[in-house]
């Protein structure tokens, strides 16, 4: 069948895969509706801040419901640009102010292949690096690559705001398929990462 080919097909190509930039991933429209909840969010939001990747503590949004549904609809083309099925597992918002950053890391395994999409900012470029490769990202672009298997970063943001909607999936055919919507019992499952780190670490 088609997806079995995905499965097996894709298995070789993807072990020398790091990533890919994809051009205007989202349409203009998608990128207009997702800045204005973003800034509604983002001025309402009062308790979700990310202590753990950045010292701003920057706000964050952890399997909404508009990003977990962004998720599920980029699922088939992220699949056809990697030639290998995939599982989604979980969406992640962040906003990042001034003197932001994110610390260099590897993602953990529900995040065997990421995808980081560019929503807006105040025109202040803000790269991403992998395994060294400084990546710049305009609007509506996304990048697609094994965050699991690569260092990446970003260095201290000059800007006033970033917003960057990070989409995490596992492989089909791979050994943490358990990751499946990240063990939620469904999407759309907002959670802190205070709740979800114990989850993680009570395990």
């Amino acid at each position: 069948s088609r997806r079995m080919n995905k499965i097996f097909g894709g298995v070789l190509g993807i072990m020398s895969f790091k990533y890919k930039i994809l051009k205007n991933f989202l349409s203009q429209g998608e990128v207009e509706l997702l800045n204005c909840w973003i800034e509604i969010y983002h001025r309402n939001n009062q308790k979700h801040f990310d202590w753990k990747m950045s010292p701003n503590a920057d706000g964050y949004a952890y399997g909404d419901p508009i990003t977990d549904a962004i998720l599920l609809k980029s699922t088939n083309k992220i699949e056809k640009e990697i030639d290998r099925a995939l599982l989604p597992t979980y969406s992640f918002m962040r906003v990042t102010t001034k003197f932001g950053d994110l610390y260099k890391h590897k993602d953990r395994e529900s995040c065997e292949l990421s995808v980081t999409i560019h929503i807006g900012s105040d025109g202040t470029d803000w790269p991403i690096y992998i395994d060294g490769k400084k990546i710049d990202l305009q609007k509506g672009d996304a990048i697609v690559y094994r965050g699991a298997d690569y260092f990446h970063w970003r260095e201290e943001f000059l800007g006033d705001w970033s917003a960057n909607i990070f989409l995490h999936y596992v492989f089909a055919d791979g050994n943490f398929t358990e990751h499946y919507k990240d063990k939620r019992k469904s999407f759309g499952l907002f959670k802190t990462l205070e709740e979800k780190l114990n989850e993680i670490h009570s395990k």
